[in-house]
């Protein structure tokens, strides 16, 4: 792909049905349950891109033997019955969080030394707070280079059997210990409100299903255990991330977009931003397993976003496109995602010709008149990219530079989106 692609914008509003790839987040702790297993798994619908083929690789170097079929869109995970092969290696889960703090508390159930190291983008996340939590549980974690950053070399057994750790700086940390913990037994408790809940129950949800014992006690513990068996034929479903920029082109277009595949008995959070998009004024239906937006005149709506972050960006190029300021709070943690999720669509705004501005927990847009043609700046950030061509489809004059960083969870996104025309 060039190093920029122009959105053009379409010539009527679109009328159709979406297929959209499987969701990033089931398949990825799909993989590590079922890699963890007593049998062979197969997992239709999963999703293929640089954020799950990382997850792979990793999994790959740690001794699970794995097949994958893109043509049949299917992958073949031989568990290890809890008990992990036991080399030592060195794992790169490149620029994915899920992978790399999955990981972590993965390899710290065997007693072979691993390093789990990342691209430059994730060695600056934090992980700070899984580091102390790990080492609570009795597993030796050094920093190989900065303290409480990947890399990180890690080395089990877990001896602990309760663990606190805070939920409010992201939910990929308590995530990673559940999914240890289905093998080892563990209590798993939050000192602070969780971010992103949604994620934390499509977590329970997974290693249930793969027979792991979850208990909630008091809605901020869960002790969990028992092992997981292996399901012959798991289905993931579609991103409901991914379905955000589908929704919200129907919101902004006037068109109307239906999904299948996802809807109320979804297990992914994210379905919730048509609930959003409905309070700024689109029409939406949604049956058990399919969603359909129509747009109509948008306005700007005050909204908190902290179960549903990923879809701030989109929230962002929809609101320049509304009747009225929008207002997004709770979603101060989002500053230490890929990019900063607040900073960047503020800046890309502004480059739009659309007021906006950053707030300590969110930000504003105030839409004055109609954005102006621009060059958008992604920060190797996929879903900047992704919300941002949104504008380009009513505005003449968008581009996006280095559109290729979709390939992260979305690597068709851009010919996906012509199949609005």
């Amino acid at each position: 792909m060039t190093d920029v692609i122009r959105i053009e914008p379409l010539v009527e509003p679109p009328s159709v049905t979406v297929a959209l790839p499987g969701s990033k987040s089931i398949t990825n702790r799909a993989l590590v349950v079922a890699a963890l297993a007593d049998g062979v798994s197969t997992l239709h619908g999963a999703l293929f891109a640089d954020d799950t083929d990382a997850m792979i690789g990793c999994l790959r170097a740690l001794g699970i033997e794995i097949d994958v079929d893109e043509v049949e869109g299917t992958i073949r995970v031989h568990g290890c019955g809890g008990e992990l092969p036991g080399r030592a290696a060195t794992v790169n889960a490149r620029q994915s969080g899920t992978t790399g703090r999955f990981l972590v508390p993965l390899v710290a159930l065997g007693a072979a030394p691993v390093v789990v190291d990342g691209d430059p983008q994730l060695r600056a996340r934090p992980m700070d707070d899984l580091v102390t939590a790990l080492r609570s549980l009795g597993a030796r974690v050094e920093a190989l280079d900065h303290p409480g950053r990947l890399p990180l070399e890690v080395t089990g057994p877990l001896t602990g059997n309760h663990v606190t750790i805070a939920g409010d700086v992201s939910s990929q940390f308590a995530t990673g210990l559940l999914l240890a913990g289905g093998t080892a037994g563990l209590s798993v408790s939050l000192t602070t409100d969780a971010v992103s809940r949604p994620y934390l129950d499509m977590t329970t949800r997974v290693m249930a299903e793969f027979g792991a014992e979850v208990s909630d006690g008091d809605g901020d513990t869960w002790h969990v255990g028992g092992g997981y068996r292996a399901v012959a034929d798991y289905v993931v479903e579609p991103d409901a991330s991914a379905a955000s920029y589908f929704l919200a082109a129907a919101a902004v277009t006037g068109g109307r977009v239906r999904i299948e595949g996802l809807g109320r008995a979804s297990m992914q959070g994210d379905v919730a931003f048509a609930e959003v998009l409905a309070a700024m004024g689109a029409t939406v239906d949604a049956g058990a397993e399919w969603i359909e937006v129509r747009g109509a005149a948008l306005r700007g709506i005050d909204v908190d976003l902290r179960h549903i972050s990923d879809t701030a960006p989109t929230l962002a190029a929809v609101a320049a496109l509304a009747d009225g300021p929008t207002s997004v709070t709770g979603i101060g943690f989002v500053r230490g995602k890929e990019s900063d999720r607040i900073a960047g669509p503020v800046r890309e705004l502004q480059r739009c010709g659309v007021p906006a501005e950053a707030t300590d927990d969110g930000f504003v847009v105030r839409p004055a008149g109609a954005p102006t043609a621009a060059r958008i700046e992604t920060y190797d950030d996929h879903r900047m990219a992704m919300a941002f061509a949104l504008i380009g489809l009513v505005v003449p004059g968008i581009e996006i530079l280095d559109p290729g960083c979709v390939a992260k969870t979305f690597p068709g996104y851009f010919a996906a989106l012509d199949t609005l025309r």
